[in-house]
């Protein structure tokens, strides 16, 4: 059986390559990248390089760099037209009468590369024209060995299985509500918290792990390449999106609702009005430096302005502070341990107006998702991480300075640092190339996780697809950028492939998929009424919400 390519398989040479040829006018004669393969030439005999004969079979990381980066420059069912041509053409299969031996040689070799190509491309099969062109093939070399024709039938069999499998993808977040406006739903439907259900963050980190890796394995390969297919040879940098390209959507999709998620715990946990009996509301002493307000500084990520085309937020700003809390303090590599039994479980409504006072509580939750995004770093999982420190770096969460005061803030520190974008996310890099050679290593299962920063990813392979789709001057593509590209995706498709160690807990992923959550307005709302506005702007912004809020709740529907 085809094996999908390794990070390993990507530069080492793993089949016999073709006899040497001479390059045509214009390629690069130098050494090349893998055995007879130019390392720049025309697409014509890019093609031909794939296309196996009865005494030569392309190498495995020559299959897989082509079939990925080719259709930025052709539709993979024209390519597999063209590749049975040249099959029918080469082999003269169109003759009445067949060379059986030299056909014999030929036929394992050409299913072999159908399998392969199913196997790691599957949606590639999924019209009925290009199931047609191997069947024509595949049904030329039958006379010679029936067992052709019953190898094609396990092959299609397997095929219409996996597409199946493919089929029935997490993709309801994509239909998921919208996020909700404060005090667009009545507050039972939105009663309960996570530390409800989950007051463990190290069970979060691992219920988060296994979301991560099944949405992950619905991507397939070709999306990453796809999204940045050009409709309009004129608009370079203009991302095509379609169908093809939807589980990709629904991943950023997820990392956004994630961000938003771990805003609205926060912010929801409002401060009930005083009671008459009581007139004053508990002192709280602040610690130095300041939290929010004018004091948090805004990222922005440069690689915004080419990959937010994608339809959706891929890249979020994030938040952080110029003050005590943002910045890393040297040697600060204190143990990161934290008592689950410390954030307790909730005992009574959210919205209850004479409920306990919720500053504590709301630093419980801040401290509760810190220690989460701590395991998440710990098992390999950047991207819940950053979703986790973006969520908290969010401003309605970033201005709560009199429970940011109650925060033990020193983990968040070293959180913040790691996934710090300066230099490019150096940090980060350095942590993820530390994650996969562990992964390469490991002998656990646990120890092979490594799940991205995902829109950081993106960005990379934006520029990767970028330099694919540039031809030299001569008007041949250049083959050394598309084994960049491919290694990257390849080292994606080795990590997305773990099984997740942890047992699954759907109570907790039901509620990380279907909880509301609050839209940008809704979080600002909620977070002005947990810590009043300090400011004229915010007491501006805190009246116009409340206003839009009161006009909305009178016009919906009784």
């Amino acid at each position: 059986m085809p094996q999908t390519l390794s990070t390993s398989d990507m530069v080492t040479p793993s089949s016999p390559g073709p006899l040497p040829t001479k390059p045509t006018d214009g390629e690069q004669a130098h050494q090349p990248l893998l055995v007879g393969a130019p390392s720049s030439a025309s697409l014509d005999t890019l093609i031909q390089h794939l296309v196996p004969t009865a005494d030569y079979y392309p190498e495995k990381a020559y299959i897989f760099t082509f079939l990925l980066s080719s259709r930025l420059f052709i539709e993979p069912r024209e390519l597999l037209a063209r590749v049975c041509h040249l099959c029918i053409e080469q082999q003269q299969l169109d003759m009445p009468v067949l060379d059986k031996a030299r056909v014999r040689k030929f036929g394992p070799k050409l299913l072999q590369l159908l399998a392969e190509w199913m196997e790691t491309f599957p949606r590639d099969f999924q019209e009925e024209s290009t199931i047609g062109h191997m069947k024509d093939v595949v049904g030329r070399i039958a006379p010679c060995d029936e067992a052709y024709r019953r190898r094609m039938h396990q092959l299609l069999q397997a095929l219409h299985q996996k597409l199946a499998a493919l089929g029935q993808g997490p993709e309801s977040l994509l239909c998921a509500d919208k996020p909700i406006a404060y005090r667009t739903k009545t507050p039972a439907s939105i009663h309960r918290e996570l530390l409800g259900i989950c007051s463990d963050p190290y069970t979060l980190a691992q219920q988060l792990t296994h979301v991560e890796l099944e949405r992950l394995r619905h991507i397939g390969p070709e999306e990453f390449v796809q999204a940045f297919v050009n409709k309009d040879p004129l608009a370079s940098t203009k991302p095509c999106f379609s169908d093809k390209t939807k589980n990709l959507e629904a991943y950023v999709k997820w990392f956004n609702r994630l961000c938003y998620l771990v805003a609205t715990e926060i912010c929801m946990q409002r401060d009930p009005p005083l009671s008459p009996l009581s007139t004053s509301r508990p002192r709280v002493h602040m610690t130095q430096g300041k939290i929010g307000g004018s004091m948090c500084a805004r990222w922005s990520f440069p690689e915004a302005d080419a990959a937010t085309e994608l339809g959706c937020e891929v890249f979020m700003g994030v938040n952080t502070c110029d003050g005590e809390r943002g910045r890393s303090r040297p040697g600060q590599e204190e143990k990161l341990a934290c008592d689950a039994s410390a954030y307790g479980t909730v005992s009574c409504p959210l919205w209850c107006p004479h409920g306990p006072a919720k500053k504590k509580r709301r630093a419980q939750v801040m401290e509760f998702f810190i220690d989460a995004a701590r395991e998440c770093f710990n098992i390999g999982n950047f991207n819940s991480l950053m979703a986790i420190v973006s969520g908290m770096n969010m401003s309605p969460v970033s201005r709560l300075k009199k429970t940011w005061a109650k925060v033990k803030t020193a983990k968040f520190f070293i959180l913040e640092h790691q996934m710090d974008p300066t230099g490019n996310f150096c940090n980060y890099r350095t942590a993820l190339r530390g994650a996969a050679h562990r992964s390469l290593t490991a002998h656990s299962s646990r120890e092979k996780i490594v799940i991205p920063f995902f829109s950081l990813l993106i960005k990379d392979i934006y520029f990767l697809n970028e330099g694919c789709a540039n031809r030299l001057p001569n008007g041949h593509i250049n083959f050394e950028k598309f084994l960049e590209l491919a290694k990257q995706v390849g080292e994606f498709i080795t990590w997305k492939q773990v099984e997740c160690p942890f047992e699954q807990d759907p109570i907790i992923t039901h509620y990380l998929y279907t909880t509301p959550i609050f839209s940008e307005d809704g979080l600002y709302l909620a977070s002005y009424e947990s810590e009043s506005p300090e400011n004229h702007t915010e007491k501006e912004r805190w009246k116009t919400l409340r206003h839009l809020s009161l006009r909305s709740t009178a016009q919906r529907p009784q």
